[in-house]
């Protein structure tokens, strides 16, 4: 959808975002239709501590046993999903939260067995998207996908997906005009951890060959390139400076760009 910018705010920056949904309130006001994409990982972590279920990670996703995914659902979609709703809500904007699973916005098939019910992302149905940015609202979205084709289990059809690669999936289907990643870190950094402003398409797919990009960098930068062929911009920033994505949209922010 023209003009349509789609936000990744990543778990990791989800304690500074204040800023960010003041943010989100005011491109609202001025008619910038946004999407959002939300993490929370660090607030599962902490709820399957408290519920003395162990927690492990593999390549930075989750193993995910049906235990652990009644946790994951109850957390991603919603206790953080509505928080961010009811923040935005009382700042003046319109939201409104869902996840992957509703409308049939995110169909995943299971990645790897080994990994339990994590999901590999195989198709979008953006129309619920679609008919909340003509409505007017913010999608508020949390990462969790319905399985596709659905085989019987004790999971009840749900898959945990990586929120990097829904939000590069979502903007690719919309044709975003941008996606933007709110991050813990001021954007790709060099081996001496210089920041890198701008790489190509072929720079990235070598910097994952490479092992150059790594950890939870490695999801964002594969969501970029999944995003490119219909998105006109792909930016990685630090989301926790202030009004980073104000910022970010009046083109005074750092960050790297990949295009």
């Amino acid at each position: 959808m023209a003009g349509t910018i789609v936000i990744k705010l990543g778990g990791s920056t989800l304690g500074s975002h204040d800023t960010t949904l003041a943010d989100l309130v005011a491109l609202q006001k001025k008619g910038v239709p946004t999407v959002v994409v939300h993490g929370g990982a660090n607030v599962v972590t902490e709820w399957l501590r408290r519920m003395n279920i162990p927690t492990r990670f593999v390549n930075g996703l989750r193993v995910t046993d049906a235990e652990t995914l009644k946790v994951v659902v109850a957390i991603l979609a919603g206790l953080v999903n509505k928080e961010l709703v009811a923040a935005i809500q009382a700042m003046g904007g319109r939201a409104v939260g869902l996840s992957g699973i509703d409308g049939g916005l995110v169909g995943a098939q299971v990645k790897d067995p080994e990994m339990g019910y994590v999901g590999d992302v195989a198709d979008i149905g953006p129309a619920a998207v679609k008919a909340l940015l003509d409505a007017g609202f913010i999608p508020v979205i949390a990462p969790l996908s319905y399985q596709s084709p659905p085989e019987a289990g004790d999971h009840n059809f749900i898959l945990n997906v990586n929120g990097d690669t829904v939000a590069g999936r979502i903007a690719a289907a919309l044709s975003a005009e941008k996606l933007i990643f709110l991050t813990d870190v001021a954007g790709i950094l060099d081996g001496s951890k210089k920041l890198i402003p701008k790489i190509s398409v072929l720079e990235a797919k070598a910097m994952l060959d490479s092992g150059e990009a790594s950890g939870g960098m490695i999801p964002k930068v594969e969501a970029c390139l999944v995003a490119l062929p219909t998105v006109r911009m792909t930016r990685i920033i630090d989301g926790r400076v202030p009004h980073a994505l104000i910022k970010e949209v009046e083109g005074g922010m750092e960050g790297t760009t990949i295009a």
